[in-house]
């Protein structure tokens, strides 16, 4: 049996699980499968689980899945303690490969911004979510928190009318001093908004304006994203 047969029989098994307790799938992602389950009876939760991988060895397996939950699960406790908005981490099963946690029930930050490109005033709208964002990432960097996958589409909002971000989806997060690795980041999270709206320049000046002022320490950080930006451009330029 090849990787990809196996890993479909894993999330076959999984799914007809979730569909025998009635849950809700949301996502399924190259590494987790994403379920809306009742915690408590009326108070829905998300369900990240990871399906084993069976052409790993399941010693290896159990010990990769355990890592990733863990790293996970303190990555949402620190950003909860220095401030960042993030979902409550609920309960964790690492062993099983399962993080329980808050449901964000809004919509993610790239629908929200695809839905406003129509507006003629859009960027006036917009400026004041991409400094609240851009205060945010200070937030995590300067506690040297690195998301690992920065996109639009890992930020919602609990309500559209408070328009506060949360930060969602940590499992390539890490913690790290690495100036390389916070600029990856801050990288990642232009070309997301760049890949949603027509002129995303101006926009993204207000992230990094709001960064700036948060994080007083940060200009090693954005010197070495100048560099990663650059790269960036010559690998698009070559192909």
């Amino acid at each position: 049996m090849t990787d990809k047969q196996d890993l479909r029989k894993q999330c076959g098994q999984l799914y007809h699980e979730i569909r025998e307790k009635g849950w809700k799938v949301v996502k399924q992602g190259a590494e987790a499968i994403i379920t809306i389950i009742e915690f408590y009876p009326g108070e829905p939760c998300i369900l990240k689980s990871r399906p084993e991988k069976r052409w790993r060895h399941p010693v290896l397996d159990q010990k990769l899945t355990r890592k990733r939950c863990l790293v996970e699960a303190r990555l949402l406790a620190r950003c909860h303690a220095v401030g960042v908005n993030c979902p409550l981490l609920y309960f964790l099963e690492p062993n099983r490969g399962q993080i329980f946690m808050e449901y964000i029930s809004g919509p993610s930050v790239r629908d929200y911004i695809k839905e406003l490109v129509s507006e003629e005033e859009y960027e006036t709208t917009l400026a004041p979510l991409m400094k609240i964002i851009g205060s945010e990432v200070a937030k995590m960097h300067m506690n040297d928190i690195v998301h690992g996958d920065l996109t639009t589409s890992n930020m919602m909002f609990r309500s559209i009318e408070t328009l506060e971000p949360v930060f969602i989806d940590f499992g390539l997060g890490s913690v790290s001093e690495s100036e390389e690795d916070k600029a990856v980041d801050l990288y990642v999270l232009e070309r997301a908004i760049a890949s949603t709206l027509p002129d995303s320049a101006a926009l993204f000046h207000y992230v990094l304006e709001a960064y700036a002022q948060k994080w007083k320490q940060c200009k090693p950080t954005l010197r070495r994203y100048e560099e990663v930006r650059l790269r960036g451009r010559k690998r698009t330029m070559v192909g």
